[in-house]
């Protein structure tokens, strides 16, 4: 099938609109122009609107991992210490960045199982100069806690930093209600702008925190600011012009639809493919308690028994469809189905749908039909 017609149902990159794809080929500009700094400004503006905050927004080029790693060297040095939570891949990537700038101290849980609080406020008790989770770990389609460790980080006069890279614009993520002090997400997430732009929100509180010098010469959110705050507005380094294009485009399009408007649509399509997985008897892989709850942006699911990876994916595949699949410890175990962005609820029915058909050919399939009535349903079709 011609890549033109496959339907990317990952959790990111995701699907691109049309119109984002044009605006990349407008003529290049230079990065230090008026022009630009135009772009970057209208950028800036509705990306406070789309992190719910009056932080102050700078955006870098690189992924979304760039953002994490500006954020914990710009507070993190050699003798500080960073409290790292985590209960999937993207939490672990957070204490090995600490690893590197300072001493982190990691309260690790099972992969898809929520935090467990009170050890999270023991590990704070010791003392911390940051502590940094994800809000929405991707690996495992779990949703954590931010609101109430903030609560704890500000406790505890720890600068507080969130990855919000499959979160923000899918989640609901009240960055200066839950007292976050740097907040993160990538362009390929819920923005839908192709993989390349990492943005960042930071709190005053944390910019008075910020160390002397990072020990990262490109990954300096000091540097970032400063140029931000120039006439006109600029990057330090050589920016990813096109892809500026891309998300100052991609911003006007979901300011059009209303950036609550597009949680809601989000929340919706992930009911929708819970409910297909419920009808189809497929289990979802995380465990939710009253502080942590499924992810809006990417569904984990279970393997069904006795079907392969490889017949299920891959079957999904030679249809069009391209879902992910488990990462490390859990490759081969589960399956996720991205709801982010411009996703469409066509998009979903197609995809449970060819979900259906494998499951059918694999003889696992009980109730034909069933999948895409459940999503049809909770998606008012």
């Amino acid at each position: 099938m011609d890549n033109e017609d496959t339907l990317l149902m990952i959790p990111g990159p995701v699907k691109v609109a049309p119109r984002v794809l044009r605006a990349m080929s407008r003529p290049m500009i230079s990065h230090r122009s008026a022009e630009f700094g135009a772009i970057y400004d209208d950028c800036r503006a509705l990306l406070g609107e789309f992190f719910e905050t009056r932080n102050e927004v700078v955006i870098m080029t690189g992924s979304g991992t760039v953002g994490m790693d500006a954020a914990v060297g710009s507070v993190i040095g050699p003798s500080d210490k960073i409290v790292t939570i985590s209960n999937g891949k993207f939490g672990e990537r957070f204490t090995e960045i600490g690893e590197r700038y300072g001493q982190a101290v990691s309260v690790p849980f099972e992969w898809g199982t929520p935090f467990d609080l009170e050890k999270v406020k023991a590990a704070l008790e010791d003392g911390a100069r940051a502590v940094a989770m994800v809000h929405n770990e991707t690996s495992v389609g779990l949703t954590n806690p931010a609101k109430e460790v903030g609560k704890l980080a500000r406790k505890h006069d720890a600068i507080f930093i969130v990855d919000g890279i499959s979160s923000i614009g899918g989640n609901e993520f009240l960055t200066d209600e839950w007292n976050i002090d740097i907040a993160i997400t990538g362009s390929q997430k819920a923005l839908a702008v192709p993989p390349g732009l990492a943005v960042v929100a930071v709190s005053s509180r944390a910019e008075e925190r910020f160390r002397d010098k990072s020990a990262s010469y490109y990954a300096d959110l000091k540097g970032h600011m400063k140029s931000a705050r120039k006439s006109p507005t600029q990057t330090p380094y050589t920016p990813a012009v096109p892809l500026f294009f891309a998300l100052q485009e991609a911003l006007h399009m979901a300011h059009e639809e209303g950036f609550a408007a597009r949680r809601a649509r989000t929340t919706r399509q992930a009911e929708a493919v819970r409910a297909a997985a419920a009808a189809l008897g497929i289990e979802l892989f995380p465990r939710v308690n009253e502080h942590s709850h499924y992810s809006n942006t990417v569904t984990a699911m279970k393997m069904p028994e006795g079907v392969s990876d490889d017949h299920l994916r891959g079957g999904m595949k030679k249809q069009g469809i391209v879902v992910s699949g488990g990462q490390e410890k859990l490759k081969g175990k589960i399956f996720r189905i991205g709801t982010m962005g411009v996703c469409s609820s066509g998009d979903i029915l197609r995809t449970i749908q060819t979900l259906e058909l494998v499951l059918d050919k694999e003889g696992k399939l009980l109730d034909r039909g069933a999948g895409v009535k459940a999503a049809g349903q909770a998606l008012g079709i």
